[in-house]
């Protein structure tokens, strides 16, 4: 279990690592494309080093597992997913175009300006719920706190660098699904998500949900 910890450890502060001085200091050194190979490297060791620390980590119940949880949490993360994949976002690396169309806050983004993050947020809660032992709260836990505070990293970031119009964004939309539109700051439109990205997210939840099993080892009920 103490390995399991530790490669969390690493894998947050890795992953982290972009957002401090640090990376400055590396692109001056060995320059943007080499830094990329680097941080991309090292990030997916340290998946791999939970992964395997994971799973020869012994069971520690922590209480009784909510086996509907997944049920219940993961066809939201999964249209969350798609829906954040598949919209033009301004939270997205090279997107700050977008924030100077006169609507830059639609379809999902309505509802939260972060769906991807969101979408990772619940695939992790649903596992957490589900399993109820230690070893998962530790490996699912860290993609929880990864995407909570990237998510608000990036507002961070945003805000210093695109002014005004990041401003206005923020206004019209909110880190917290549903939020802006309970606050009257933005309103529902299912006719700007459609069909296509929910049914593409649940086509997805399904397939990985029949090879669960085949994939990760474990049948998800």
């Amino acid at each position: 279990m103490e390995t399991l910890l530790l490669a969390c450890v690493v894998f947050l502060a890795t992953h982290f690592a972009s957002s401090t001085p640090l990376r400055t200091v590396a692109v001056d050194a060995i320059g943007e494309r080499a830094w990329i190979a680097l941080y991309t490297l090292i990030a997916f060791s340290a998946i791999g080093w939970m992964v395997w620390a994971y799973n020869r980590a012994p069971v520690e119940p922590l209480w009784e597992g909510l086996r509907l949880a997944p049920a219940v949490l993961m066809p939201l993360a999964f249209i969350l997913l798609v829906g954040g994949l598949l919209t033009r976002n301004p939270t997205a690396v090279g997107q700050a175009k977008a924030l100077k169309a006169d609507d830059p806050a639609r379809g999902v983004l309505r509802i939260t300006r972060h769906p991807m993050m969101w979408g990772f947020m619940l695939w992790a809660v649903a596992h957490i719920l589900a399993r109820g032992e230690l070893k998962s709260t530790l490996f699912f836990g860290s993609f929880l706190v990864l995407a909570g505070l990237g998510a608000a990293l990036i507002d961070a970031r945003k805000a210093k660098v695109l002014g005004e119009d990041w401003t206005r964004f923020v206004r019209l939309t909110s880190y917290f699904p549903f939020a802006a539109i309970l606050q009257g700051r933005n309103r529902l439109a299912w006719s700007e998500i459609g069909w296509r990205n929910p049914a593409i997210g649940l086509a997805l939840y399904a397939a990985v949900f029949w090879f669960h099993a085949a994939m990760f080892g474990a049948q998800p009920y």
